[in-house]
Formats: C-alpha cells, sequence, structure tokens
C-alpha cells in the first residue's frame, strides 16, 4: 500500500504572503485543519494549521473582539507563523513508513513532494486509519478466522493451503504477535464453503480458531465465538 493511494492529491495549498484569516477561511470552507505553504513554483516552504493560528493569536484566550481579532490575523501572513521545519514523505513509498515518520515525530500530517519538492498531496492520520481499515476487510463481505498457532516456518502455508482445498479466496491476512496470546493469524476469506465447515476443517488440522467473524452482504456483523 503505497502512500500515493490513500493521500488527498492535489491539496489546497497558500503562500508565504497569504493572510492567516485567509488561511483560517480556506481550511473551514474545506473542513479541513492545515495547510501546506507553497513558493511560487509550488515547492513546499511551510505549513499552516489551526492549532498553530490558535497558539500564536491567543484566540481561544484573547481579550480582543472578534473584529479586532480579524484585524489582527487579516494583517499577518502565513510566514510569520508557519512550521518551517515541515517532515515530508514522497508517494511511492510504502504507507508504514509514513506512519513511522508520524510516529517518531507526534505528528498527524504529511505533505506529500515530488522530487522537486513540489506539492503533491497530503496524507494525514484519519488517512492511515482508513487505509488499515481497508486493508483488513473490515466493511467487505466476508469471514474473519482467528487462528491461534504455532510461530514456525511452514505454518501459514498450510493455513492458506487449508482455505485453497476448499475453494475459500484468501481476502485480507494478518500475523499478530502478543506476550499473553503468543502468535495468532488473522484471516479474512469468502467463497461457498458454510462458516462451521471451515471452522471444524481448521480445528481438525490441529489449529485452535479463537474468534469467526462474518461480514454479510448488507454489511452486519455476526460474531460465532
Amino acid at each position: 500500500m503505497y502512500v500515493k493511494d490513500h493521500m488527498t492529491k492535489d491539496p489546497k495549498t497558500i503562500t508565504a504572503d497569504t493572510s492567516v484569516l485567509k488561511a483560517l477561511e480556506i481550511m473551514g470552507s474545506n473542513h479541513f485543519h492545515r495547510l501546506p505553504v507553497v513558493d511560487g513554483s509550488g515547492r513546499l516552504i511551510g505549513l499552516v494549521t489551526e492549532g498553530l493560528v490558535s497558539e500564536t493569536s491567543g484566540k481561544n484566550s484573547t481579550s480582543l473582539s472578534i473584529y479586532e481579532l480579524n484585524y489582527l490575523l487579516s494583517r499577518t501572513k502565513a510566514s510569520d507563523i508557519m512550521i518551517t521545519d515541515v517532515k515530508m514523505i514522497t508517494p511511492n513509498v510504502f504507507l508504514e513508513e509514513a506512519a513511522s515518520v508520524m510516529l517518531d515525530n507526534a505528528i498527524n500530517v504529511l505533505p506529500v513532494v515530488d522530487d522537486d519538492k513540489k506539492v503533491v498531496g497530503i496524507i494525514t492520520e484519519k488517512d492511515m486509519f482508513q487505509a488499515f481499515v481497508e486493508l483488513m476487510g473490515y466493511h467487505h463481505q466476508g469471514t474473519k478466522f482467528v487462528i491461534s498457532c504455532e510461530d514456525v516456518p511452514g505454518i501459514f502455508a498450510h493455513i492458506a493451503n487449508l482455505f485453497a482445498e476448499n475453494d475459500a479466496n484468501l481476502e485480507s491476512v494478518a500475523v499478530y504477535h502478543s506476550e499473553e496470546r503468543g502468535t495468532e493469524v488473522v484471516v479474512k476469506a469468502t467463497g461457498e464453503i458454510p462458516v462451521e465447515n471451515m471452522t471444524d476443517i481448521l480445528k481438525n488440522a490441529g489449529f485452535n480458531v479463537t474468534r469467526v467473524i462474518q461480514t454479510t452482504k448488507e454489511g452486519k456483523v455476526v460474531v460465532f465465538h
């Protein structure tokens, strides 16, 4: 999964001489909370966020009237308050790299730039959550099997073969490791074989099926155990 597949493409941007009041208007009318700042060639030079505006202007604690505050914000340029040391990412890297940059730097947004540092997109923490939900097929029809197993070579191939032998198509697969439950393989599958039959096949092969969750065509979630 690449950044380019989940970013907002061609995002709204502002220039350094854009007033902070105008920046707030753009953010408010488009329902987002940050704006990349670019130069005349579209290259990233900074970032303005709603939180930064509130922090630098005292918007939430000032004794100024709304008119006085708006006048102040109209006279303040993006270049006066923008973050200049902006973490960024390129579109052709995997999502996990972007997520790691966000986590390591305690940030929730990354401008996406090309090789010339021109802004081509923006990706947020919300986009990451959405990608995770899609990756796991949460809203898609199918059955999720949670299988507790040993962490040894060949175990995943064995599980996959059991599904393949019964004409079940694997929609998504994940492996989790925890101190409490050990290794768990989570398989989301579709096919004609009944859930109960597939569960019995896995158990008869020596696997411990700890939970089965089915999402119907209508989006209803049914937990078998």
